[in-house]
């Protein structure tokens, strides 16, 4: 990794070994930045107060080395990475405002996209996550992550019966609580639809009956119009001299007609004339029509608004016009139909809720019976590795037991509470030597015994996690003497399986790496490039010397160095 601008570090670069490195250096020299440098390739949440004062942004560049076929490497290639020579460079930029960029592979890529890639590539472990550990869900979930599949299938069955009963819970809550207003609303819509089907409107009636009203109001004048014009179209009979269109036209087309053979373009007016003759003998009698037939029936005329000021009414309450009215009847009905189906509703909710709460309660003891069998090899192989951790006589067990609830559901007579993930409840119990009685572990272990109990379980879940590379941070913490030597080969062991590393203030552990990088300040206070390098020779012992005694030319101190290198490149 090349780190730049964050926190304590200027400018450094940190090679990792690919067996087991240790990080060391003086407190407050920067080791947690590596830790933090990693987390944000990782896809971690980007604070801009880890920006160094006076930075326009932070960067971190990762070269990650990755087998053929990887599934990092078929996704990274998915998003439209490239690998350069099997390795996949990832870089992360925080600004000092908060924004945050992802590249990988040369491509701008989702920050999501590293998590998803994280979780094939390297797991973290800490002293966060060993806090995290001590409560209940987390050891349950931790246990639930050991089981593999033995425990994600039926979960998954079960996380899917759970939701839906919720759903049908709620829904049947709904129908009984608010019986009272679902009734009021039925009594609504049915007097609506019933006060509609007694005008019994048609589609696009009240435009009709609209233009109707306005004829009918306006007959008398509309019938002398049409008479008028009739007359100065076709002539008066009762005014035989008086002169007329027609009249006129014909005359006109009478004497062009007589010369149309001396010139064609008189001809074809004449022939225009006689066609205007035509059309107005057409309207002439479309007026008379039109005059014979208007209804000027005040019967009539009352019977329309009669019916009008019915729509009138429809309108008012239900839609702006009557098309309007018919949809929200056809809405009506059919919430109506829901809401008087409410009975058979509730018969069929009912019958699906008990019968989701007896198949819930065979998955969750499916549940119950994977986690007990996984506890059980779980405790087993982490009471193994308290054997190689100075704690040869510890045991530890896993307390399963089915949370009860006054309101829950009743199984073998109790009432169990359904959650989530289950009825379980899951509590790691120790008990440190022969004789004591297993107690939660946050109350049976002293601080060093429960650094190495979490060192235990963090290396259990190691074995069981298919990732190459294990990051623990100061997991060592509270531990010392022996047990500090017995973390260190244990440690060095995982390390000949996959890539460890580990940041770390006990030489005792740092002896057992590989590699040793030291983090050191400059006067200044910051990292620079040449801030993290690798120690070996006589510059690993002075930096173990340190560690030991705080001093790094005390001869004694350099003696134990020395003796502690040699008993861990001969237990290799």
């Amino acid at each position: 990794m090349r780190i730049r601008s964050l926190g304590v570090i200027d400018d450094a670069v940190v090679e990792l070994s690919p067996g087991f490195t240790a990080v060391t250096g003086e407190t407050g020299a920067g080791k947690t930045m590596v830790v933090t440098s990693l987390g944000l390739l990782l896809g971690g949440r980007a604070d801009p107060a880890l920006v160094r004062i006076g930075a326009k942004a932070a960067v971190v560049e990762g070269r990650i080395v990755l087998r053929p076929g990887a599934p990092a490497a078929l996704r990274a290639e998915e998003a439209g990475a490239e690998l350069d020579d099997g390795a996949l460079l990832i870089s992360r930029t925080v600004s000092a405002e908060g924004r945050s960029r992802a590249h990988v592979g040369g491509r701008s890529v989702p920050v999501g996209l590293l998590g998803e890639l994280a979780d094939d590539l390297v797991a973290v472990h800490g002293q966060t996550d060993q806090q995290g550990l001590l409560r209940p869900a987390r050891q349950r979930q931790a246990l639930d992550r050991y089981a593999g599949d033995a425990v994600a299938v039926p979960l998954e069955k079960y996380g899917s019966a759970y939701r839906r009963l919720r759903a049908v819970a709620v829904e049947l809550d709904e129908i009984t609580t608010r019986a009272r207003e679902r009734a009021q609303e039925a009594d609504l819509l049915r007097f609506g639809l019933e006060e509609i089907a007694a005008v019994e409107p048609l589609a696009g009636e009240d435009a009709e009956l609209a233009a109707e009203a306005e004829r009918l109001g306006h007959a008398e004048s509309l019938a002398s119009a049409a008479q008028i014009a009739h007359a100065a179209l076709a002539g008066d009979v009762e005014d035989p001299e008086g002169v007329d269109a027609n009249t006129l036209v014909a005359g006109a087309h009478r004497a062009l007609d007589a010369v149309r053979s001396h010139d064609p373009a008189l001809g074809a007016l004449a022939e225009r004339i006689g066609e205007l003759g035509i059309l107005l003998a057409d309207v002439a009698g479309e007026l008379a029509g039109y005059a014979d037939d208007l209804d000027a029936d005040p019967l009539r005329l009352a019977a329309v608004e009669e019916r009008r000021a019915a729509l009138t009414q429809l309108t008012r309450k239900y839609g702006d016009s009557i098309d309007s009215v018919l949809e929200w009847a056809e809405r009506g009905a059919a919430r109506l139909l829901e809401l008087d189906g409410d009975d058979e509703r509730i018969t069929e909710l009912t019958a699906e809720r008990d019968g989701l709460r007896a198949e819930l309660s065979l998955l969750a003891q499916a549940l119950t019976d994977a986690r007990v069998e996984a506890a059980t090899r779980f405790a087993s192989a982490v009471t193994q590795e308290l054997a190689s951790l100075a704690m040869p006589h510890a045991r530890v067990t896993i307390d399963i037991r089915q949370v009860e609830d006054p309101e829950g559901v009743e199984v073998d007579g109790r009432p169990v509470a359904y959650g989530p993930s289950g009825t379980d409840e899951v509590e790691l119990l120790l008990a440190p030597h022969p004789g004591a009685q297993p107690r939660p572990i946050a109350k049976g272990a002293s601080g060093g015994e429960l650094s190495r109990v979490m060192l235990a379980v963090e290396v259990v879940f190691a074995g069981s996690d298919p990732v190459p590379t294990y990051l623990f941070d100061e997991v060592d913490a509270g531990v010392g003497g022996k047990a500090a030597v017995e973390v260190g080969r244990r440690l060095a062991k995982l390390a000949k399986s996959a890539q460890v590393v580990v940041v770390t203030h006990l030489p005792q552990v740092a002896a057992f790496a590989d590699r040793q990088l030291l983090v050191e300040k400059t006067n200044d206070g910051s990292v620079t490039r040449s801030g993290v390098k690798v120690l070996e020779g006589e510059d690993r012992v002075r930096e173990l010397s340190r560690m030991l005694a705080g001093h790094e030319d005390s001869v004694s101190a350099r003696a134990h160095a020395e003796e502690l290198l040699a008993a861990a490149r001969a237990d290799a």
